[in-house]
């Protein structure tokens, strides 16, 4: 049976997942409108989606620091964003014993 993403919005950890990540990056890089959240992508949406995440990432080591500004300032926003509404979810950054 194929993976079907449930999508962001619906992600468990308020999105602070591997592919809530993807999402994330893919806006970033602009490879996904900001409005797709990716709801019932198969797996193989996600792979195409995470072979282009990582060419891009390559680029920069995968270092958010060595982005260039546009995109590191696009970066920190997206993210900040995703922890705020993470947080006031109920995601707790904190590992646990199995993390």
């Amino acid at each position: 049976m194929a993976l079907v993403y449930s999508g962001l919005k619906n992600d468990e950890n308020g999105g602070m997942t591997h592919f809530g990540q993807m999402v994330k990056d893919g806006w970033v890089f602009g490879l996904i409108p900001d409005t797709e959240d990716c709801t019932g992508w198969d797996s193989g949406q996600m792979q195409n989606l995470y072979d282009k995440i990582c060419a891009e990432w390559e680029k920069y080591a995968n270092l958010p620091s060595l982005l260039p500004e546009e995109l590191k300032n696009r970066h920190a926003k997206i993210y900040q964003d995703a922890i705020k509404h993470a947080k006031a979810n109920g995601w707790d950054p904190e590992l646990g014993d199995d993390d």
